[in-house]
């Protein structure tokens, strides 16, 4: 066989393949997210009478996102700029649409059903805003970082598309937000100009709690049940938009009010209806030691709402105890500095900034799920990325790890060129 041939050969094996490290990081949280969802859905094997059928559904949907992986693998990197306006304008469609006739879930309309299938249009439109700030910020580079027009297009499209996000769920504008403000500062945008919009955002923030607890009801406090029970009788068969945007307010205040509430509870004063997930939760924790239960052994489980979604980690921790738990935590972080690498080797700014955004979407929303199941942060509806158990998120996420194995073999390296020389000169003195 020629070199030639071979050359050939170890490219179309390296273009099927990828990153190596991100393959493993991959298969890895695939691996812990079968049998830790097996092992949470309890509830759903009883209401189904069958205890495979959660479990299975959730693999099939894991070997769709797999094929949808390797799909997008296979596109060249440059190609995903063509995508970025027709995804962006899908997504401020399905997310208007799902603002107005979304199927409600836990009191917040994030749904939309085609055929049968509940699509969250949320996880569509937080790929289409990195790939915009990505694009916007590869075109608009100059010697001294990016141009100040670039800061407003950015803003411009923030308003579009998290601004329908906000008002259904908080947590993922705020988080997307967040990921957009890290790539902007990576991608050079003006100090000053980022300096005010972090002035203004904590102006916002200060300003919105203080609207939320003027707004918003908390039920467990007494002042409030009376004037909950009241409004409820009261309501109106239809809302205008302004009270359909602060619908959620009561949520976030209970939320908020529960956070900052620093009052230690006796366990014999616990009251596991009111604070269910949190006490449970603590409880898997607490009871986890150092190598936990082992797998399949949960006890919270059973008891623990949302056991296989949102405090899934509660559950790893449970069974896995605190290095099995360390050890999936440390996963997302190979794959935040593994792209990091990969993003550092990049010729041009667009594949490097794009699969920046990717990661730091996925391992930040990571971080707040793990935040939220050991009690650091206020509970919110953010699933553990490639690990919970769900639908559109499972496949996009997917999607997500194949556009950084995309740029890991098809963006133009730093390294190619002389590589090149080098082989150009053996076969001259071959020759």
């Amino acid at each position: 066989m020629s070199k030639e041939s071979k050359t050939t050969e170890k490219q179309e094996v390296r273009k099927f393949k990828g990153d190596a490290v991100i393959w493993t990081v991959f298969f890895a949280l695939c691996i812990v997210s079968i049998i830790e969802v097996f092992s949470a859905s309890s509830g759903l094997s009883f209401k189904s009478g069958d205890y495979l059928k959660p479990v299975l559904k959730h693999c099939l949907l894991l070997g769709v996102g797999l094929i949808a992986m390797v799909a997008t693998m296979n596109v060249k990197c440059k190609y995903f700029k063509i995508v970025t306006p027709i995804a962006l304008l899908i997504s401020f469609l399905s997310l208007i649409i799902v603002f107005f006739i979304g199927e409600s879930t836990n009191g917040a309309q994030r749904w939309i059903s085609i055929f049968g299938i509940q699509f969250q249009p949320s996880e569509l439109a937080k790929g289409s805003m990195i790939l915009a700030v990505a694009q916007i910020l590869s075109a608009m580079q100059t010697e001294n970082g990016a141009d100040k027009r670039a800061f407003k297009y950015i803003l411009l499209i923030c308003l579009f598309i998290i601004g329908p996000i906000f008002s259904e769920n908080l947590s993922t504008a705020a988080l997307l937000f967040l990921v957009v403000i890290i790539m902007m500062f990576i991608g050079r945008v003006p100090k000053a100009q980022l300096g005010k919009l972090l002035g203004t955002i904590a102006i916002i923030a200060v300003a919105g709690i203080l609207l939320i607890e003027m707004v918003g009801k908390d039920p467990a406090k007494e002042e409030d049940k009376k004037t909950v029970l009241t409004e409820q009788v009261v309501k109106k068969d239809k809302e205008n938009v302004f009270e359909k945007m602060l619908h959620r307010a009561d949520t976030w205040k209970a939320r908020i009010d529960k956070f900052l509430d620093n009052k230690e509870v006796p366990p014999s004063e616990v009251d596991l209806d009111k604070d269910a997930q949190i006490a449970h939760a603590n409880i898997a924790i607490a009871t986890s030691n150092v190598i936990g239960r082992g797998p399949g052994n949960s006890v919270e489980r059973d008891f623990l709402s949302q056991a296989f979604s949102d405090f899934i980690y509660a559950i790893i921790i449970e069974e896995m105890g605190i290095i099995g738990s360390f050890a999936v935590c440390f996963l997302y972080i190979i794959l935040l500095f593994r792209t990091a690498k990969i993003a550092n080797q990049c010729v041009n700014a667009f594949p490097a900034l794009l699969i920046m955004g990717i990661s730091l979407l996925l391992v930040s929303q990571a971080m707040f799920n793990m935040a939220v199941a050991v009690g650091l942060a206020p509970v919110t509806g953010q699933p553990l990325p490639l690990i919970s158990k769900g639908g559109t998120s499972t496949i996009i996420n997917c999607v997500y790890i194949g556009i950084i194995l995309s740029v890991s073999y098809s963006a133009k390296k730093r390294d190619e060129e002389p590589k090149k020389e080098v082989a150009l000169a053996k076969s001259e003195i071959t020759e």
